[in-house]
């Protein structure tokens, strides 16, 4: 099968044929699917986790909304597609507010919470009690369920065995990220460069904090879950579909997540890997960089025209953000970084004046 045959004549072909489907099917049933696990949040019994679980879904809501547009490429799957997302997105986002809002620094409390990702997306492997490391622990049978969730639209995906090993290194790796992001301020430089030093030689093109960023990104996970939803996927695709997301795809998105939230993290002296470049020059010229590393890497892909507007999405998404308008330095990167793509300016368009209203 050639790379064109891959869930052939399924995917949209423009950005508005795109936002019909996210607009008539994608986000209603995204948001009915947190509206479900907003219902199980609010009864956990620990105060603590509770808030946490309940404050993930309302303010980390866009991160289930744009992972759910891989479904909008399948929309004959969507039922496996979109529960499955929503719950291991929804799982990353509750994690990453009890680590970011933890009273422990203990790395290995984090490493048994992030098993539940990788448990997850690995039906054959036996579950546990991710709290056993933390004070808090009765979430009233919340985390297991959405780990469960996942299972169970796994079973359903029909070439999952195809793409499992390459799910399972990229859950490894934000797990990993996830850990040494979180642990005390004085160790997390130190533990990130260590980490970095052990993947370095397979990304002589990148630098450490670039690596990290692509870590972060949930978007190769479910690419993967999309492929895997065609019972003709064949190896060679699946592998090829990793290593064009990781680093390039996955790379940009974090990045740009981190570009426009320099002001706001420099304020509350958090971590940004935007912030380990030598200068706005060098910034702005890794930037560029990335995103045409990006759209190279998505027109390369089975029905490339999806992944570009992945691509040309992302940045206007993230470029169209009312925190550019605050930071001058963005600004400048943002005009740069929307040069020479018309695809971009409509998506930013549509961003501006449709998405962003209707939020």
């Amino acid at each position: 099968m050639t790379k064109e045959t891959l869930l052939a004549g399924r995917s949209p072909r423009g950005p508005f044929s795109l936002m019909k489907r996210v607009y008539k099917y994608i986000l209603p049933e995204v948001r009915a699917e947190l509206g479900r696990w907003r219902n199980m949040a609010g009864g956990i019994p620990d105060p603590e986790l509770r808030k946490q679980a309940l404050d993930s879904i309302a303010g980390k809501q866009f991160h289930c909304e744009g992972g759910g547009v891989y479904a909008a490429a399948n929309l004959e799957r969507r039922h496996v597609l979109i529960p499955l997302i929503v719950a291991l997105q929804t799982i990353s986002d509750y994690l990453d507010n009890l680590c970011d809002r933890s009273t422990s620094l203990d790395p290995n409390d984090f490493r048994l919470l992030h098993q539940s990702m990788l448990d997850a997306v690995t039906p054959e492997a036996p579950t546990r009690n991710y709290y056993a490391l933390r004070e808090e622990q009765d979430d009233g049978g919340y985390l297991e369920a959405l780990v469960q969730e996942c299972r169970k639209r796994i079973a359903q995906l029909p070439a999952y065995s195809k793409v499992q090993p390459f799910v399972i290194e990229l859950v490894q790796l934000y797990g990993d990220l996830q850990v040494y992001k979180h642990i005390h301020p004085t160790k997390r430089e130190g533990e990130l460069l260590a980490w970095w030093d052990k993947h370095s030689a397979n990304y002589p093109d990148l630098q450490w904090n670039e690596f990290a960023a692509a870590t972060g990104s949930t978007l190769g996970m479910f690419m993967l879950f999309l492929a895997a939803s065609d019972p003709l996927l064949e190896d060679r695709q699946a592998k090829e579909i990793r290593n064009r997301y990781f680093p390039s795809i996955c790379g940009l998105h974090i990045l740009l997540d981190y570009l426009i939230d320099q002001a706001e993290d420099r304020e509350g002296g958090d971590l940004n890997f935007c912030s380990y470049y030598n200068d706005q020059p060098m910034l702005n010229e890794r930037m560029e960089r990335m995103v045409q590393a990006a759209r190279s890497a998505a027109e390369g892909l089975p029905f490339g025209h999806f992944h570009r507007m992945i691509v040309e999405g992302l940045v206007a998404l993230y470029l169209s953000d009312p925190k550019v308008r605050d930071q001058q330095d963005v600004r400048m990167t943002a005009r740069l970084l929307m040069k020479g793509s018309p695809w971009t300016r409509v998506f930013f368009w549509l961003n501006s004046h449709w998405i962003r209203k209707a939020m």
